[in-house]
């Protein structure tokens, strides 16, 4: 019964690949042949997108073909464009036997290929031999700031994968007081922010933290929020400068205590300690000319997912990154997976064209890679907001323009996409999550509730997309 099975997936994957390879000879054909004009079979033009002057609405921006589309400005050769037009052939067969009808929206990989996520999922599946954790940034704005839907989203992934802890966290922050997944204090730092003061050396946190005292602390406690939360077997403090500076570690209920003096750079560096770890106090001494980033808590393997959540950032100041900085984070703390979540604080009433942000957005895209070049990227779409229209609440038409100049974004940069309004429910949907205290009266931030749903149908969505990729790989073509 096996042996049969098997024929018969062979024989689909030929019959696939003789269609495939049809349909591009039929597309290829010139426009006139023995002296006849020929309409040539364009199997992709339902995906295309039309041009501004035609009336089309949000979704017709469907997953378009990443070789026909690209083939010119890439450089493929035409049996290249023929291996990916038949890798999308058997992708689009297979997402439409998994997906079923639970999931609204899936990942949309506008890299040739299909290939936008590779390096994130060919590290899941190295995790036993990886050597170190798969490590995930999500940057984001108030959409995510206290850990909503990120807590949600690090469970899922450590059920799966493993690993434990919270990951990075920054010296201080605004929501450190409902922020359910680590408690932290900090006192004595004076804080820098890239929307405020741009002319200092920003990273990922977009936050720099300036000892302002000579003894300046970090206290934190972790929590049992999650199970995977309560301890962990790695403390890291990272900073990127200082001279001659002194820390004192106490660590568990005052049982144990580290010493040191860190080392002198002007660079991105970390202080790392091992062992068991669920609260701890760092004292600094001698702290003048320290700056500092954070603290991480996490293992040493399975999944570590940062949260990098900036109230009012637009991701525009992302322009402002340091490259070497970022590139020697990324030699620190390779991340595999760059998420990046904004919209929020771009979506304005009266505001129709968001070329402006699509442009700028493929740019930052582009200099995250230069920073990041071991990271993939997933740019999420933003999310529903509604305002009162004819005295009932419906979604704001900026909304679905800035949505689509997302989508834009990440097809320019042939990057991976995720549409958070049509995870969401699409139309209307921040009424119904604000009914079910999903979201806030302001019918524009997630609740935690909220955020859990979104995370899980991004877990679901990524899961669906690497078991697409791992079929993929493993299929002759």
């Amino acid at each position: 019964m096996r042996q049969e099975n098997n024929d018969r997936s062979g024989q689909l994957v030929l019959i696939l690949l003789v269609t495939a390879a049809a349909c591009l000879a039929l597309y290829l054909l010139p426009d006139e042949l023995f002296g006849f004009r020929i309409k040539k079979m364009d199997m992709l033009s339902d995906l295309r997108i039309r041009g501004e002057g035609d009336d089309d609405g949000d979704d017709s921006l469907a997953l378009s073909d990443s070789a026909l589309m690209r083939r010119d400005s890439l450089g493929l050769s035409h049996a290249d464009s023929l291996r990916v037009v038949l890798r999308d052939s058997i992708y689009r067969t297979t997402l439409a036997e998994l997906r079923g009808d639970t999931l609204r929206a899936t990942i949309e990989d506008y890299s040739v290929g299909h290939t936008g996520l590779r390096r994130f999922f060919a590290a899941l599946n190295g995790i036993p031999t990886l050597g170190r954790p798969v490590r995930v940034a999500f940057l984001g704005d108030s959409f995510i700031e206290g850990d909503i839907l990120t807590a949600d989203f690090r469970n899922r992934m450590q059920e799966r994968f493993g690993g434990r802890g919270v990951g990075f966290v920054p010296v201080a922050s605004q929501v450190e007081q409902f922020r359910p997944t680590i408690r932290q204090r900090s006192k004595g730092w004076t804080t820098r922010s890239i929307l405020s003061d741009r002319k200092h050396k920003y990273l990922l946190s977009c936050l720099l933290f300036d000892a302002a005292a000579d003894a300046p602390t970090i206290t934190f406690q972790t929590t049992d929020y999650f199970p995977r939360l309560s301890r962990v077997g790695t403390l890291k403090f990272i900073y990127t400068h200082n001279t001659s500076t002194e820390i004192r570690w106490i660590c568990n209920e005052g049982r144990d205590t580290i010493a040191a003096r860190l080392p002198e750079t002007d660079g991105v560096a970390q202080y790392v300690a091992r062992g068991t770890f669920t609260d701890g106090r760092l004292i600094f001494t001698r702290a003048g000319g320290l700056q500092a980033l954070g603290i991480a808590l996490e293992d040493d393997r399975g999944v570590v997912v940062d949260n990098f959540a900036l109230r009012g950032n637009s991701g525009l100041p992302l322009e402002g990154l340091d490259g070497d900085g970022c590139r020697a984070l990324q030699r620190l703390r390779p991340y595999d997976l760059i998420v990046l979540q904004y919209g929020l604080n771009v979506a304005a009433e009266r505001t129709k064209d968001y070329g402006f942000y699509r442009d700028r957005m493929v740019e930052i895209i582009r200099r995250v890679r230069e920073g990041f070049p071991g990271a993939d990227i997933l740019l999420l779409g933003v999310s529903d907001r509604s305002k009162v229209v004819g005295g009932e609440r419906h979604t704001m038409a900026s909304v679905k323009a800035l949505r689509r100049a997302q989508r834009e974004a990440a097809m320019q940069s042939g990057a991976a996409f995720w549409d958070v309004f049509e995870a969401m429910g699409g139309d209307d949907s921040m009424v119904n999550y604000v009914k079910r205290n999903w979201a806030a009266k302001d019918y524009t931030h997630l609740s935690f509730q909220g955020g859990r749903e979104l995370a899980y149908a991004l877990f679901d969505a990524l899961i669906l997309e690497k078991e697409l990729y791992d079929k993929l790989e493993k299929t002759p073509h």
